[in-house]
């Protein structure tokens, strides 16, 4: 059996993913920092941020989990059938 083939990101993906983190980040804090309001309300409004930032780290950390923990499961009852596949011989007298 070959194993399936996992295919990386690009350089220019990962960098064009981090970068547009980046700036929509920086641009919601600058545009927080600089609402007409008092300094209670832009800390609420910095906390949700904050929250909302972390929140998609942690779901984007948890789906990929899944994912491998698929990939795991997969390739264990994958061997498992390799495994019993080639230990059967179709022509044994005992198995009838």
């Amino acid at each position: 059996m070959t194993p399936p083939i996992q295919r990386q990101p690009t350089t220019a993906y990962v960098v064009q993913a981090a970068v547009s983190f980046a700036i929509a980040l920086l641009a919601t804090a600058y545009g927080i920092a600089n609402l007409p309001m008092d300094a209670a309300e832009r800390g609420f409004l910095a906390l949700g941020l904050v929250f909302v930032t972390s929140s998609a780290f942690t779901l984007a950390k948890t789906i990929r989990d899944r994912q491998d923990i698929q990939q795991v499961t997969t390739r264990v009852d994958q061997a498992r059938l390799d495994k019993l596949i080639s230990e059967h011989d179709p022509f044994d007298v005992k198995n009838l």
